[in-house]
């Protein structure tokens, strides 16, 4: 009897963390990139993300995907970096996020 009951305690024990765990991970990769019900990224978060050299700015290497594609676009100063502001005034894609960033 009280073999099952350390059994019992264990196995809930091991769900429980599992369960936990399992909640946490997911929670934390939308947190992480500024995504929240299907969002895309906030500007803050996706200069956070991408720039590597940790100046506050994007150059043309550090953007990835349809960003490097609209890069001169964005960067409406022309000063070949774009900041949280003009990532902010960018125009918006049009449709849904790439299934990738859900």
């Amino acid at each position: 009897m009280k073999n099952r009951q350390k059994f019992m305690n264990i196995a809930m024990l091991t769900i429980g963390t599992v369960a936990l765990t399992a909640c946490g991970a997911r929670s934390q990769n939308h947190q992480g990139n500024g995504q929240r019900n299907g969002q895309r990224p906030s500007a803050t978060a996706m200069i956070a993300e991408m720039d590597a050299d940790k100046d506050g700015k994007l150059s043309e290497t550090e953007v990835k995907g349809p960003l490097a594609d609209d890069f001169p676009k964005i960067d409406t100063d022309k000063d070949g970096f774009i900041t949280e502001e003009e990532l902010r005034n960018a125009p918006k894609p049009k449709g849904p996020p790439p299934r990738g960033e859900r």
